[in-house]
């Protein structure tokens, strides 16, 4: 009643280590085809990547899709019912949902617009110049006993700086 046991078979940490060094000490030399058939995802060991599946069955059904909307949409419907077909939407709804759902996304584009100018302040408004994150210039004398000064700490430059940079340089 001795039960053989498969060689990929774990019963110990001791066999689950020897097993570990076993795999990294195999050296594989794989042909360039391959090498570029391991790199796409077909590997005989792991099979396609589920992204890979998801995106092939995607554009099958959106292909499948559109080819039923076209035929549904204008094909005239004596050919319709010549092969069957007499249950189908009124043709109505083969203008009215694409027309509903370009509205749709144009209005919520004027939505998101309004609503981006309700939440940023007038020109006028000092929340322009000055908000949370501002930070004034540090005023912090060196002396001038070396040749190099260090970096000044970050920090904002002043609206009066910059409107004397912009409006009154007279060079």
């Amino acid at each position: 009643e001795c039960e053989m046991e498969s060689p990929h078979s774990v019963n110990s940490p001791r066999r689950t280590l020897s097993l570990s060094r076993q795999r990294r000490a195999t050296v594989s030399f794989l042909d360039s085809d391959e090498k570029n058939n391991s790199a796409s995802g077909l590997s005989a060991d792991h099979g396609p990547k589920p992204s890979e599946v998801y995106g092939f069955v995607g554009s099958i059904t959106t292909v499948v899709a559109t080819v039923i909307f076209l035929v549904w949409a204008y094909v005239p419907e004596s050919w319709l019912h010549s092969i069957g077909i007499s249950y189908y939407p009124s043709r109505y709804w083969a203008l009215a949902v694409p027309t509903y759902v370009m509205v749709t996304i144009v209005l919520m584009l004027a939505f998101y617009i309004g609503l981006n100018f309700m939440a940023t302040p007038s020109p006028a408004s000092i929340n322009t110049v000055y908000d949370e994150f501002s930070r004034d210039p540090l005023r912090v004398e060196f002396s001038d006993d070396g040749d190099e000064k260090p970096i000044d700490p970050i920090s904002d430059i002043g609206i009066d700086r910059i409107n004397d940079a912009m409006f009154n340089n007279s060079a």
